[in-house]
């Protein structure tokens, strides 16, 4: 059955009592440029910097509580698991050609770690250029997905740390990747060749592809590339991906909340199907971050710290529709490299104007005034 395409909802004022807006909790400044953000828990944040050092913070504290020093790379990601044989968890960490696994319990004595104290470090890169972009563990906290400049998309399995390479590369950098929620074997990834890959990461194979096409410029308007550069999927399996032109593209197909959905759970991640698809322009520049806060919830922000907020639901007739429900600009944050939120924080880094690191901490707050969307 061909479905009624997702339908995006604009231009509108309307009031919500039940509604949240975000509002800057806390700055965090940092010595060089914020690279990467990941939440370990609720609040419990990374944040990694192009001098190959990544801090760990408990919100709401702004105060460093551990650091990993002198990686000699970008920390270009970080992702937390569990240790095969322990009930505590620990972060992985992507700086070059290499990944590091680190005991950041608060509990251990030592503040300041370096790349020695690393309990594991595994070369990924199968050349000096081909250095790590993004990291992602699955449900079970049994595989680490892992992406590369050359295109490539991997996994770590954490029981016996043995690296294995999907079949299909991408023909141009490869910067994200995402588990597919509950479904522990299979990951989705995007690449600058415009182009989402979703894949059996036991078989190493390709399931299903979609190329993402350039929509007609309007006159005079040049338009940017369509390469993904952010990538996200809610935990009923809607995918969003940011893309370098200013668009979101939707995937509903694999959404389990979708109306049509039988209550037997599909076969097929479908995900990427064409018919339940679509491309929605939120801003001018870059879209650099998209995260689903909940499976309605989306918060995406731009290179130059456009952020909004945008709600998802379905009509009467099955289409999806899409709404923009708050917007803002980051404050000191100039540049934006890495975004990351949950239901409690909204955290977003990158560059300042004295081209310094800096975080700014976001929260979300009820708001019983009208809103404005433009």
């Amino acid at each position: 059955m061909i479905r009624e395409p997702i339908t995006y909802i604009s231009g509108s004022v309307f009031s919500n009592t039940s509604m949240s807006c975000y509002t800057v909790h806390d700055t965090i400044r940092l010595p060089a440029a914020s690279s990467s953000v990941c939440f370990g828990s609720e609040d419990l944040l990374t944040v990694g910097s192009v001098d190959g050092s990544l801090r760990l913070y408990h919100l709401p504290s702004p105060r460093v509580i551990k650091a990993v020093r002198q990686l000699g790379d970008e920390v270009s990601s970080a992702a937390w698991s569990k240790l095969y044989d322990a009930d505590h968890g620990v972060v992985w960490i992507a700086s070059g050609r290499k990944v590091y696994c680190f005991d950041l319990a608060i509990s251990k004595p030592s503040m300041i770690l370096s790349a020695t104290d690393a309990q594991k470090v595994l070369e990924i890169g199968e050349d000096e250029d081909d250095v790590l972009n993004e990291l992602s563990v699955n449900e079970n906290k049994k595989s680490l997905f892992f992406t590369t400049d050359n295109g490539t998309v991997g996994l770590v399995d954490l029981s016996t740390y043995e690296v294995s390479r999907m079949k299909t590369n991408h023909n141009s950098i490869c910067g994200s990747v995402r588990a597919i929620p509950s479904r522990p074997n299979e990951a989705v990834s995007g690449g600058y060749d415009s182009t989402l890959l979703h894949f059996d990461t036991v078989q190493r194979s390709t399931l299903s592809r979609h190329k993402i096409t350039v929509p007609e410029p309007s006159a005079g308007v040049s338009l940017s590339p369509s390469f993904v550069l952010s990538l996200d999927v809610s935990s009923t399996g809607m995918v969003a991906a940011g893309l370098a032109d200013g668009r979101v593209w939707f995937g509903a197909g694999g959404d389990r909340n979708l109306p049509s959905t039988q209550k037997k759970r599909a076969r097929k991640w479908e995900g990427l199907r064409e018919t339940d698809s679509i491309s929605v322009q939120i801003a001018e520049g870059p879209v650099v971050g998209v995260s689903f806060v909940d499976p309605t919830t989306l918060v995406t922000c731009t290179l130059l710290g456009k952020l909004a907020k945008h709600t998802i639901s379905y009509s009467e007739e099955g289409k999806v529709e899409l709404q923009q429900s708050w917007s803002s600009e980051t404050k000191i944050v100039e540049k934006v490299n890495a975004m990351t939120a949950n239901s409690k924080w909204l955290v977003l880094a990158g560059l300042s104007k004295d081209a310094k690191g800096v975080a700014e901490v976001w929260k979300p707050e009820s708001s019983d005034a009208n809103i404005s969307v433009p």
